[in-house]
């Protein structure tokens, strides 16, 4: 173990170095939603029918919104090599072509989020949240553009290695959320009381600023100056869209196969309970902020990847999709230990002393987990550095949908482990996913050609 350590010293401390800001970035978005949660939670009247309301629209808004962002986030490795090749208009080009992509993926996603939200009978959930689950899902559709805009930027200042520039707007916006919440959700001095529509509200307005900020800050620090004077081949902007659709569109539908298993997970737990549905959202939170962190891991692997490939170099290839996964391994299993720790302590901010007793024993189940997935993301960040997406596709698929969700509804409902099964489930669709897709990594850079 000391010598994998010493022969991969150089790729982890880039790899560590690059990444840093890009999970501190990543960290910033999930603890906006977790913060929701937590200052939700804390509602006087309705906290549980808000904390499982929150969870149907942040279930289907994330589920569809997902592709367009992982769509994007293939533009990182992308501009990643085509700064390794010296090629600077290249790197212009595909920043005004992703911005394309975002506005054409933001309408398409949109479109999707409001027909599902109108079609929500489908999901058979408690229908006492359905008017409330609709208002707050039509507030945070509002913001899908300039949400997917700002990705789209990140793509291109995270390719460039630029990586602080979107932690630190995500964090500036993170404090404006949590102040804009505090009057919005509880009616403090002029603003209406407002509950979960004003957690909304405050999501759409801290998303509109991170956009004003990222590009105020890319057109005019003189950072980018190179990349953004470097003459432009418009007459290839056409081709390098239908690209990055056609590379990041199947990658977008690996993170929408896991994100959906997921929300299934979500939509059997309301089948059991209300309260169940409620714990699950609380636990969720908690894992969806270790895996956010991991995918800054996964991204940084990523552009280090796609900057080997840029070199025409196997060996670079090999050590930074090693050294990220290492990474990937040593964080996430920091982070299960926590978890199983310090379970009670972590589902204790609600009210409802119900709902805390379930969200402890599924942050455990959470907290074994974590080794997994943190594998498996970090593995589809560095294929998608080799632009490998198709076959990955098809093992997500497998993992999640022919693996997890049949092993969810067997072991929560006919062999009644209730909401312990449903997590079992979704712990063995992991591994398979981890197993496979770390495999396909290796075996697919052991026989490209360079």
């Amino acid at each position: 173990m000391k010598n994998l350590f010493k022969n991969y010293k150089t790729d982890l401390i880039a790899t560590f170095r690059l990444s840093l800001p890009i999970i501190a970035g990543q960290l910033g978005i999930m603890i906006m939603g977790l913060v929701d949660t937590i200052q939700v939670g804390r509602i006087d009247k309705g906290a549980v029918e808000s904390l499982a309301a929150a969870a149907d629209a942040n279930g289907i808004l994330i589920n569809i919104s997902i592709i367009g962002y992982i769509c994007l986030q293939i533009v990182s490795p992308m501009v990643s090599k085509a700064k390794a090749e010296k090629d600077f208009a290249k790197c212009h080009l595909l920043l005004k072509s992703s911005l394309w992509v975002a506005i054409l993926m933001g309408i398409v996603c949109s479109i999707a989020v409001v027909a599902f939200g109108l079609n929500m009978e489908i999901l058979q959930q408690p229908p006492q949240i359905k008017t409330l689950t609709q208002e707050y899902l039509w507030i945070m559709t509002a913001s899908t553009i300039p949400a997917f805009l700002f990705s789209a930027m990140k793509s291109f200042t995270d390719g460039l290695s630029h990586t602080k520039v979107a932690m630190n707007i995500t964090w500036t916006a993170l404090l404006l959320n949590i102040v804009l919440n505090y009057f919005l959700i509880n009616g403090i001095w002029i603003f209406p009381t407002l509950g979960l529509k004003g957690a909304g509200y405050a999501t759409c307005i801290a998303r509109v600023y991170m956009l004003i900020a990222i590009t105020y800050y890319v057109f005019r620090s003189g950072k980018f100056k190179d990349y953004l004077d470097a003459t432009l081949r418009v007459d290839e902007m056409s081709a390098l869209i239908k690209n990055i659709l056609k590379v990041g569109i199947p990658s977008g539908f690996q993170g929408f196969f896991e994100i959906a298993a997921f929300y299934g997970a979500v939509v059997m737990m309301g089948w059991i309970s209300i309260e169940h549905k409620a714990a699950h959202q609380v636990a969720i939170g908690f894992v969806s902020l270790t895996y956010m962190a991991s995918t800054g891991i996964a991204t940084a692997g990523g552009i280090r990847v796609g900057a080997g490939v840029g070199e025409r170099n196997r060996s670079a290839i090999f050590k930074a999709g090693t050294a990220a996964l290492l990474m990937g391994i040593i964080f996430m299993s920091i982070c299960g230990i926590l978890m199983l720790s310090f379970n009670d302590f972590f589902a204790s901010y609600v009210k409802d002393e119900g709902v805390i007793v379930l969200a402890a024993q599924l942050i455990i189940w959470g907290g074994i987990f974590q080794l997994f997935d943190g594998v498996q993301a970090v593995s589809i960040g560095i294929l998608r550095g080799i632009q490998d997406v198709n076959i990955p596709t098809l093992i997500t698929i497998f993992a999640y949908w022919g693996v997890g969700l049949p092993l969810c509804y067997v072991l929560g409902f006919v062999y009644d482990l209730k909401h312990i099964g449903i997590w079992i489930g979704l712990t063995l669709s992991l591994l398979a996913s981890a197993s496979l897709l770390s495999w396909r990594f290796y075996n697919k850079v052991g026989k490209m050609e360079l």
